[in-house]
This record gives structure tokens, sequence and C-alpha cells, in this order.
């Protein structure tokens, strides 16, 4: 019998026609990500490059939910649902891959868990890495600047929701956007990365020194 995926939203959908042929030009083998949710993307990176050669991808994520996935928020949800169909998902991408996709969950807030990542030695061992996680400024500075580290070189950093804005009573919050984390990032490491030209929801960069 056929399983399928058990998805909720097709927020990723969008962009596979930028990732196709991306992936197809780097063809990484190590990618992280930051923020799983229900695995859209990473069933995708299975799908597209475990049929043609063995990957390792590790995923960050705590399964909370954030401010907007909250009692009353904009896109309340049960996470502990969320998370359940995440690992179905998975399987269910693993169980049809021709090749083998190593998958590492590290199950916590980014904040510990990027720094455990360098701790343990993986500095510069990621050639994929895709920030999808907290939406709030801070937390999105703080995924950049510990993911550049994580970063190898020649490697892709890509950053969702560039333009994503909470809907609030008094109007939007830059605070609690990814915008304004994204630009600050952007500005200070400007002399290392090269700007992928592509559709303005996600931000493509390349790594071009340490």
């Amino acid at each position: 019998m056929k399983t399928d995926y058990l998805f909720t939203n097709s927020w990723f959908d969008r962009h596979k026609a930028v990732w196709g042929p991306l992936l197809n030009e780097l063809s990484p083998a190590r990618i992280l990500e930051v923020g799983s949710y229900e695995g859209n993307s990473t069933t995708y990176l299975i799908e597209t490059l475990a049929s043609k050669r063995d990957v390792e991808i590790h995923c960050i994520d705590s399964w909370e939910g954030g401010i907007e996935h909250k009692a009353g928020g904009s896109a309340a949800a049960d996470m502990t649902e969320v998370e359940a169909r995440f690992h179905h998902n998975l399987k269910v991408a693993r169980s049809r891959a021709s090749h083998e996709a190593s998958i590492t969950i590290h199950k916590g807030l980014s904040n510990t868990q990027l720094p455990r990542l360098l701790a343990e030695g993986k500095r510069g061992y990621f050639e994929l890495i895709y920030i999808d996680g907290s939406h709030q400024a801070p937390d999105v500075l703080l995924d950049a600047v510990l993911g550049f580290e994580l970063l190898s070189a020649q490697g892709i950093i890509v950053f969702d929701d560039y333009l994503w804005q909470e809907p609030l009573d008094g109007g939007v919050d830059p605070i609690r956007c990814p915008k304004v984390a994204i630009d600050a990032f952007v500005n200070i490491y400007c002399r290392k990365l090269r700007m992928i030209s592509a559709p303005l929801c996600q931000l493509y960069m390349q790594k071009m020194s340490h």
C-alpha cells in the first residue's frame, strides 16, 4: 500500500522552481536546516538529492512553535501533531530514496543547538544551510551568524520569509519580522557573500570566504 505524506500546507512548493536548479548545480551532500516543521523542505531535499547520492541532513527544531503558532496566533497549530507529521513524512521520503539519507534530529532551540554543532567540530562542514526557524529578528540574526560559521566555503545559505510580516493590531513590528535581521547580516558580511538572484520571498547567498 502506498503511504503518502501528511502535509497541512504547501508553503514550500513555490520555492521548488528555484531550489531545483540550485540543488542540481550544487549537489550538496551535507545539509543543515534550522526550522523543520512538518518536513516539507526536508522531504524535498531527500527526494531530489538522495535519488543520486548519499546525503546527510541535520534538522534543528524545538517543535514548540513561535509566537504565531501559540493559541490565538495567526498560524496557531498543535505542535505535537506537527512533530508527529514531520517524523511520518521523513519515514515516507527515506523509504522512497534510492540512496542513503542520513537524518540527525537536534531537538531544541537553535541558540543551543547551533553552538553545540560548532563545539562538535562542524565549523565549515555544511554545504547548504536553510534558515527557516524563528521569525523574530534577534533569533534570525543569531541563526545567520552561527550558520555562517558552520557553512563551508562556496556553500549556500538560504533565508526563508524575507518579507514575512506578522499581522498585529498595532501594525508591523520590525523586530518581529526576519527582514531587519537578514539585512543586517548581509550588510555586515557583504565582503564574504555573493548574492544569488532569486525571488524575494527567499534570499540565497554563497559564502566566498571565511
